[in-house]
């Protein structure tokens, strides 16, 4: 079954992307204007399209900061990732 081989690694990159959140939330905060800091996004790309509501990172232009998606895989929000993940994440795309 080669198809669910392809699955079970979608579930797993997805499975990472979820973990990943708590900790990436953490680059967007009050102190430094909701913007990161260069250092804190070495080797992390910007995945967007696979953002859950109310898990994005930071701003776009339809909000201020992070955490602020109104719905589940709006192509404008963006999540952190690790470089090379996004491209393996069904629907996601790098911004």
């Amino acid at each position: 079954m080669a198809g669910s081989s392809n699955w079970t690694k979608r579930v797993a990159a997805a499975a990472l992307v979820s973990s990943a959140l708590g900790g990436s939330l953490a680059f967007c905060s009050p102190s430094n204007g909701g913007h990161p800091e260069a250092s804190e996004w070495q080797g992390t790309e910007r995945c967007a399209g696979v953002a859950r509501a109310g898990k994005n990172d930071c701003s776009t232009s339809a909000h201020s900061c992070s955490g602020q998606a109104s719905a589940d895989n709006v192509a404008g929000e963006w999540i952190s990732v690790p470089k090379g993940l996004c491209e393996k994440i069904a629907g996601g795309r790098v911004i």
